[in-house]
């Protein structure tokens, strides 16, 4: 399996290059959808799936609105010229990752060691899951058995804003 997902992670480090330097921007859309939808294959071989199944979704509606905003936008090049206040903003970006960087190299810093717990609720759950439910995967079980319905909502919740993007995609094509 690790090997399998390396070769879908580095599917998906092409995917994400080509979409940086596509010349075509609907090329470069289809390109990362590839990589979304790589990455709902490997929440599936994880054993993760309810991260696939919002990942399939909220990636399939990225992509439709996406292709939408392309083919219905201009085909034209706009001729770029860098400025001053462009050579700033890029600076600021720049310093700002670096910050954003920094202070979640101090946050992680302050986390728990792997594997420890700290809220009550936790022990229960790592503790008596496989008993209860029956199922192996401590995620799937909690998901599923403690918290079915709120997994529930949230699928009906994806669903609804999917069919309500398609719906509104579909009276926009009529017109």
């Amino acid at each position: 399996m690790e090997l399998t997902l390396s070769i879908l992670l580095g599917f998906m480090i092409i995917g994400a290059l080509f979409a940086i330097h596509a010349k075509d921007l609907l090329s470069a859309v289809i390109a990362a959808g590839i990589v979304g939808y790589s990455l709902v294959i490997c929440f599936l071989l994880l054993k993760a799936p309810d991260l696939a199944i919002v990942q399939i979704v909220v990636e399939t509606i990225t992509l439709i609105i996406m292709v939408a905003v392309v083919l219905d936008s201009t085909r034209e090049e706009l001729k770029v010229k860098v400025d001053r206040q462009q050579i700033i903003n890029i600076s600021l970006a720049l310093i700002f990752i670096v910050l954003l960087a920094f202070f979640f190299v101090q946050a992680t810093g302050k986390l728990n060691p792997f594997g420890e717990h700290t809220l009550r609720m936790a022990n229960a759950y790592v503790g008596e899951t496989a008993s209860k439910t029956g199922s192996t995967n401590l995620v799937t079980g909690v998901l599923f058995d403690f918290r079915g319905y709120d997994t529930l909502g949230e699928a009906t919740i994806l669903f609804t804003a999917a069919i309500g993007v398609l719906s509104i995609l579909r009276i926009k094509g009529r017109k």
